[in-house]
């Protein structure tokens, strides 16, 4: 290090810094590529070892190449350098380079900067309480660094400089809180997000394969929650609508549906219900919501597809609270136009023959015998019901007939394989049907009144649009394993599978009622701060006379000015001179100020000899009390004289009375 860094950098405040710095980066440590994470330890060693060793820095050639190599890094391992995760890992590896040039004040201060504002960048990855409480304490311990770096001579003790820190992280809170409040919220962000942002989750996709809802059904990650006003439906009402699919290839469904656009026609028939749902960030446009949806009360920014789905307006990359209601009993598009009646019968050709032989013959049974199309969907339930199939979340294989191979040989499958062969036979016998996937069911949090629903409650179901009944949902799985749908998953398993998903459970929760506390912390910290939206503060704030913008922006200013206020009131008090304790100066001054209000100031360069000096020459009759009062006085504060007390000296201040004025003087002290 050479002289000028040394002068200004003490090697206790640059350690404190790279601590600091470790701090700060730590989280980003497992979202990074490994080659990024290992070199910036390698560059934080090497900093520190330099500062011991008085190292000089690398030259300017050196840190271009090493910026450009860094650049290069990025790029080969994103394909490019903006977004979430290419941007963080770019000025990640940034701020570790900025420690090769670290020797000015300039530019310490801009690594301090720097820390604030990667600080920020954490809550693009995850905004849960403890990312608040790690991110405070990374603020203290910055501030602390700053502070530190303003001050001349040796390094303060990091007692001194974190307690400093800490009080004004504090300071700010409570104007934080009256900015998070009062400010007016706007739908959506008043920035745009990177569109890669969000923390990458597991849920559902806008295709369906034999297979993919069985591996959904492996985590117990949290979907979304669900408070509902009043009681909780019961659990055959509980279908959490998802993706629709239309279109088949044979093997995989896609959802190829009708325009988005278009109106979903909806004839409720009652029993409404209304809910909150706070739902984890998917990066999908789909909001979960109970079929059928109210579309006379909807989230904002939402709108309903053509068939059913409850669309949000961009992609819900962060934990979003909404409010929905739902018709239980309803109907779904009385008349099916045709262009959605050519969707909901296509199948691809030569595919699945075996299937669609069968689905042919119960149709030209059923045209013989007068029946009409619930009559085919009773005889295709029949045939699971009636059959060996068996529900299980370990299928085999099902070769290039996926259809045909579970309906005549394997017979066993998960949810996504009777509702795919159910909806080919469907389609086969002349009876529009579709797909719909999302969750069944959930369960009730051990604390609070939500209702909690998993990845493990995913689910697929079909349904099938029949004259005068429109669409009518059909969960073939309630034909094979109807607790699944009357209780839940593990009730449906064979009892192996059963007792080795209860297992799996029951270790995860081995800490079960400590997880459950959490949990209900955790949604209720997603409800009242991330879920803290227009809707929300109009609510909250309403109930304290609050509406509309200009009383928000009027009650901000005003909260703002009061703690303005009691913060320059005490800053002030820290800066007055400190009240004196020194009793014989107390009195003194009562004797004087009963002088002032007669037009006797004492000047502040007069002394106390020299002040009653003056006003015993123009006030001969008080000459004596003035003199007792003095020397009382220089006994009591100074000793000279005889001893006297504090107390004799009060008494003396008591006894001083003079009498009227004899001489007129200007009211002002003399000069």
């Amino acid at each position: 290090m050479n002289d000028k860094a040394s002068a200004y950098l003490h090697l206790a405040t640059l350690q404190r810094l790279l601590l600091v710095l470790a701090l700060v980066l730590a989280p980003h440590a497992v979202r990074l590529p490994v080659w990024e994470s290992v070199a910036v330890v390698v560059v934080l060693l090497w900093r520190a070892w330099a500062a011991r060793r008085h190292q000089a820095m690398p030259g300017k050639l050196l840190r271009a190449l090493l910026a450009l190599a860094a650049f290069a890094g990025v790029w080969a391992s994103y394909g490019r350098i903006n977004g979430q995760h290419a941007g963080v890992a770019l000025i990640v590896i940034m701020a570790a380079l900025k420690l090769t040039e670290l020797q000015q004040r300039r530019d310490v201060m801009v690594m301090v900067f720097l820390l604030y504002f990667i600080c920020i960048t954490h809550f693009l990855f995850t905004q849960e309480i403890w990312t608040i409480a790690y991110l405070l304490l990374a603020a203290t311990a910055i501030t602390a660094v700053l502070i530190e770096s303003n001050h001349a001579g040796a390094p303060l003790p990091p007692s001194i400089t974190l307690r400093r820190g800490g009080t004004l992280v504090l300071q700010a809170v409570p104007l934080m809180l009256a900015m998070f409040v009062l400010f007016p919220r706007v739908p959506g962000p008043l920035w745009g997000l990177p569109s890669d942002a969000g923390a990458g989750r597991s849920g559902l996709s806008d295709k369906m394969a034999p297979g993919d809802i069985a591996k959904l059904i492996q985590s117990d990650e949290i979907a979304f929650r669900v408070r509902f006003e009043g009681a909780t439906p019961t659990n055959h009402f509980l279908y959490w609508r998802g993706p629709v699919f239309w279109a088949f290839d044979g093997r995989e469904w896609s959802e190829g549906g009708p325009p988005s656009l278009a109106a979903y026609p909806l004839q409720d028939t009652g029993n409404r219900v209304r809910y909150e749902v706070t739902l984890e960030p998917s990066r999908t446009p789909w909001l979960m919501a109970l079929d059928a949806v109210n579309t006379g009360e909807l989230p904002a920014d939402s709108s309903v597809s053509a068939d059913g789905r409850l669309l949000s307006s961009t992609l819900v990359r962060e934990r979003k609270l909404y409010r929905a209601a739902s018709f239980l009993r309803y109907v779904a598009q009385p008349q099916l136009p045709d262009d959605y009646r050519r969707l909901a019968l296509r199948l691809p050709t030569g595919r699945n023959p075996r299937a669609v032989a069968l689905a042919q013959q119960w149709r030209s049974e059923a045209l013989a015998q007068g029946l009409d199309d619930a009559a085919i969907v009773n005889r295709a339930l029949a045939l699971f019901r009636q059959q060996p199939f068996v529900y299980t979340l370990n299928p085999p294989a099902l070769g290039t007939e996926p259809v045909d191979a579970f309906l005549f040989e394997t017979r066993r499958g998960f949810c996504e394989h009777y509702a795919s062969s159910f909806t080919v036979l469907m389609r086969a016998a002349g009876i529009p049907a579709r797909i719909v996937t999302g969750y069944q069911g959930g369960s009730a949090s051990d604390y609070g009144p939500d209702w909690i629903v998993r990845q493990s409650d995913a689910h697929a179901w079909s349904e099938v649009w029949l004259p005068g009944e429109g669409w009518r949902r059909v969960d073939p799985t309630a034909a094979v394993a109807p607790s699944r749908i009357e209780r839940n998953l593990v009730s449906a398993l064979s009892p192996v599978e059963s007792a080795g998903l209860t297992m799996r459970r029951s270790r995860m929760a081995l800490f079960g009622q400590l997880e459950a506390r959490w949990d209900w912390l955790n949604g209720e910290w997603n409800r009242w701060v991330l879920g803290y939206g227009p809707e929300l503060q109009q609510w909250l704030l309403g109930r304290f006379g609050l509406e509309g913008w200009r009383d928000l922006m009027l009650a901000m200013m005003l909260v703002m000015s009061l703690l303005g206020g009691v913060f320059g009131w005490l800053a002030l008090r820290r800066v007055r001179p400190a009240d004196t304790a020194d009793a014989a100066l107390i009195a003194w001054k009562r004797a004087t100020s009963r002088l002032g209000r007669l037009g006797y100031r004492q000047a502040a360069h007069e002394g106390p000899q020299d002040f009653v000096t003056r006003v015993a020459g123009a006030e001969p009759a008080w000459s004596a009390q003035l003199h007792r009062l003095l020397q009382a006085y220089l006994a009591a504060r100074y000793g000279h004289g005889p001893a006297t007390t504090a107390a004799e000296l009060d008494a003396a201040v008591r006894s001083f009375k003079p009498g009227g004025r004899l001489n007129p003087v200007p009211d002002r002290p003399a000069i």
